[in-house]
């Protein structure tokens, strides 16, 4: 076992291993042919349309009630390459590598271990949902990409230079999932106070943090300005705030999107609103709902978080529908659902162990409480957030899972380690 473990760890011939059981199904997945449907038809539907000169338009004028960063990229690669759901897998699998690649290095540099980014990057390549994603139309793939990339340059590239860039890219981020920015202030509260001298280092690092946000919002800006030409509205991403808060919190509401509520329909019903307006009022109804049924609203916070983390595997769901010989592989997609249920369950079993070791460890050698190991427990706090007060959906949890992989490769690392000094 320790010889294993030392080859694992520091052979070449591993990593080539690794990485080729990583590519080899997800290689395969990018030539398989989904067709689109729900919101990834949406957004293929409306690059495509871009890439011929539409516009970012629906239902006949324009609109801003999805952000728009995905099938902006798309259209970039419609227009490159032709209009096509192998396009888009190519790209998906390219942004899978990148953030495989980040994830592996986040986690070597961050746990000062070269073993864990190589079992992190064994717990994401036997992951199948992660896998199953790339010939997807769906956000999934490009985001996490943007969110490990912007992360990796705050935390890794401490220069000016690495601060631009993670402002750029978190404001490309911002145009696929509006809310990202929270993310920034959450990073730099961590290299606030990994600090020994904290208060001394506290204007420079507000500075940088501000300069990050600053960026981001140039980034979006043009965005911003186009609604209000198109729309009439300084619509900073997209218009779907309000309705994402009615349909998750409502009489009908049991944690996850409930779009056929006596609430909804009473809103859908009403004629003579633009975009804008059912927005607002969209959002006016969900807070109304909300101050008059406090309780009801704290009840809901376990259910979406239960709807947010309890399931995965939901890529297949796009598989059953747009995938034609989905049936004849039927029994072989529900095994690996439970596989892929089984790995996700012991990922954040995994997670969860590793804050109370690591606690335990730090607390005992006096070391510092607060440093680079809390940030995938940020980023899952980010997301819960998100889903508490919106709804929960498992697809929503996918970006966090490599850094759910990262934690067990620090998890795993330690124990080795250990291991080690119980021989000497």
């Amino acid at each position: 076992m320790t010889r294993f473990i030392a080859w694992f760890g520091t052979a070449r011939g591993a990593l080539v291993l690794l990485w080729l059981l990583w590519l080899a199904p997800r290689v395969l997945l990018a030539f398989t042919t989904v067709v689109p449907s729900s919101d990834a038809a949406w957004y293929f539907d409306r690059a495509r349309e871009m890439s011929q000169g539409m516009g970012y338009h629906d239902h006949g004028g324009p609109t801003a009630y999805w952000p728009p960063g995905w099938p902006l990229t798309m259209t970039v690669l419609f227009r490159m390459f032709g209009v096509s759901t192998l396009v888009v897998a190519l790209f998906n699998l390219l942004c899978n590598f990148v953030s495989a690649w980040v994830m592996q290095d986040l986690a070597r540099r961050i746990g000062h271990s070269v073993l864990a980014g190589r079992v992190a990057l064994l717990l994401i390549a036997l992951y199948p949902n992660n896998a199953f994603y790339v010939p997807l139309a769906m956000t999934e793939c490009f985001y996490t990409a943007l969110l490990l990339g912007g992360c990796w340059l705050l935390v890794c590239r401490t220069g000016w230079a690495g601060l631009v860039l993670a402002g750029l890219v978190f404001g490309v981020a911002m145009l696929v999932k509006a809310q990202t920015l929270v993310v920034v202030p959450l990073i730099f509260a961590i290299r606030l106070w990994r600090e020994p001298d904290a208060l001394r280092r506290l204007p420079m690092l507000v500075g940088q943090g501000a300069l990050v946000l600053a960026l981001a919002l140039l980034t979006v800006s043009p965005w911003t300005l186009r609604n209000h030409r198109e729309m009439g509205a300084y619509v900073l991403v997209s218009t779907n705030g309000g309705i994402t808060l009615l349909t998750g919190n409502n009489d009908s509401a049991r944690g996850d999107f409930t779009p056929d509520d006596p609430l909804v329909h009473q809103l859908n019903a009403r004629k003579g609103l633009n975009e804008m307006q059912y927005d607002a009022e969209a959002k006016r109804l969900g807070m109304a709902w909300i101050a008059q049924h406090p309780a009801g609203f704290v009840k809901l916070m376990p259910l979406k978080l239960a709807r947010l983390w309890l399931p995965d595997g939901e890529a297949q769901w796009h598989f059953e529908r747009g995938w034609a010989p989905w049936e004849r592989y039927a029994t072989l997609g529900h095994a690996i659902r439970l596989a892929n249920q089984a790995l996700y369950v012991l990922m954040l079993l995994g997670m969860a162990a590793f804050a109370v070791v690591e606690l335990r460890r730090r607390l005992r050698e006096k070391l510092r409480l607060i440093d680079w190991w809390l940030l995938p427990y940020g980023i899952a706090a980010y997301v819960s957030a998100i889903a508490v007060v919106f709804s929960g959906q498992g697809r929503f949890h996918y970006p966090v899972m490599p850094f759910a992989a990262m934690v067990c490769g620090w998890l795993v690392a330690l124990w080795v380690d250990q291991r080690g000094r119980q021989k000497v």
